[in-house]
């Protein structure tokens, strides 16, 4: 017998029929003996509604209101699937964030989970009741509900499998692991059966939508073992144990396999980057971070930094990026404190995307980046931006190029998929 936590993504749980296939996956895992919690998503599109709705009420929305929006999503997803449970003949209940409690900082709409009081959740599980949990919410220490950030529910899924101790975590979404790629941009992507928690990473600090960065980097943390599965299955198809996912996992334990050691693991593409440039800043001390202190007040994620010479003697253009749900955000904090920084002008540009490419692989490697350069130019794609790290490239690019840089950057590692 295994405690296992299962997290189901929002296309899992659009609509009565999917939430009743997830029921039986769900109740499949029970009736083999093993204590199961499950952690819902809000179904497909409910989230991008709700944040719709808090946008039209006031486009610079107080964050807290807007976790009240928002959460409510999950909330429902959490008593459907409990009543379906039910009606299965399963002992099943919802736990809201605040029932467990989940308690987080006070950072709206970007909570990070500070601790899980278990010890009631361990006790249901252990009576036989599954434990259906929203995931993406918690409770800040004024007691108002706060919310994980976009994909916050696979946080909450790694949270709660921590805190229980959980021998695995299987986050079951609509595809059936982790791939080369996004399959739908390249036909000849190939799935992976096991990706390092460090290339899982980078992979979804840069766009992969499979797994949310913060995420990995709890299961890293924390030691929890991550499978990555379709919900997709049909009745007859076996048990998560047995079905071919991809399991996130350790360097050491990669090592340990018979698989082959690839140069560069995948390839990520990520169109929810914004880029901003502010031009003629005064080129002394402090300059830079006037511009980049308030924006990380305001709990705004600033990515690639680029700072040039201008023209003009004693001044510099400063261009970053950062993400296209937060621009407005960013651009009001900057024109705030126009007249502190000292800028000439602000321009601004969401129609780009980040391509990046990741393996461990390039630890040992040279040339990655001259690859990707070259690549990206044959095909007259102009590179706007660049940023790197041990085991990993990105780049920068109008946003309507994106798919052919992805297709002749997997071509051209070696990573298509034999026909």
């Amino acid at each position: 017998m295994a405690r296992i936590v299962m997290k189901f993504g929002g296309t899992s749980m659009a609509g009565t029929e999917r939430i009743r296939r997830v029921a039986n996956i769900v109740r499949r895992q029970q009736a083999a003996g093993h204590e199961v919690a499950v952690v819902v998503s809000a179904m497909a599109g409910e989230t991008d509604r709700l944040v719709g709705f808090c946008r039209e009420a006031n486009a610079l929305y107080d964050p807290a209101e807007y976790d009240v929006v928002v959460a409510s999503g999950e909330q429902v997803t959490s008593g459907l699937l409990a009543l379906t449970l039910q009606a299965m003949g399963c002992k099943a209940r919802s736990w809201l964030g605040w029932q467990l409690p989940i308690r987080t900082d006070d950072a709206h709409a970007k909570a990070r989970i500070e601790e899980i009081d278990s010890e009631a959740l361990i006790a249901s599980m252990a009576s036989g009741e599954i434990a259906v949990i929203p995931g993406f919410q918690g409770m800040a220490p004024s007691g108002r509900v706060t919310t994980l950030g976009r994909g916050g529910s696979d946080t909450s899924a790694v949270a709660v499998a921590a805190a229980v101790k959980a021998d695995r975590c299987d986050i079951y979404t609509d595809v059936d692991g982790v791939y080369t790629t996004d399959p739908r941009i390249v036909a000849k992507a190939r799935k992976l059966p096991l990706v390092t928690y460090e290339e899982m990473l980078e992979l979804a600090s840069v766009g992969s939508k499979v797994l949310q960065t913060r995420s990995v980097s709890l299961a890293m943390k924390e030691g929890v073992r991550v499978q990555v599965l379709s919900s997709f299955i049909d009745e007859s198809a076996p048990p998560a144990d047995d079905l071919p996912g991809t399991m996130i996992v350790s360097d050491e334990e990669l090592e340990g396999s018979d698989m082959e050691r690839q140069l560069i693991t995948g390839i990520a593409a990520d169109k929810n980057e914004a880029k901003v440039t502010l031009t003629r800043v005064p080129d002394r001390p402090g300059a830079v971070a006037s511009i980049f202190s308030p924006l990380a007040e305001a709990n705004i994620n600033v990515d690639m930094i680029i700072q040039n010479v201008a023209k003009g003697k004693g001044e510099t253009d400063v261009t970053f990026t950062a993400p296209k749900a937060d621009l407005v955000r960013t651009l009001a904090i900057l024109e705030d404190r126009k007249d502190k920084i000292g800028y000439y002008r602000m321009i601004s540009d969401d129609k780009v995307a980040k391509i990046s490419v990741v393996g461990v692989g390039m630890r040992s490697h040279a040339g990655v980046a001259s690859t990707m350069f070259k690549t990206l130019a044959d095909r007259g794609i102009n590179i706007q931006a660049i940023s790197t790290s041990e085991i990993k490239v990105s780049v920068l690019i109008d946003e309507d190029e994106t798919e052919l840089a992805v297709r002749v950057l997997h071509t051209a590692y070696g990573m298509d998929a034999a026909a």
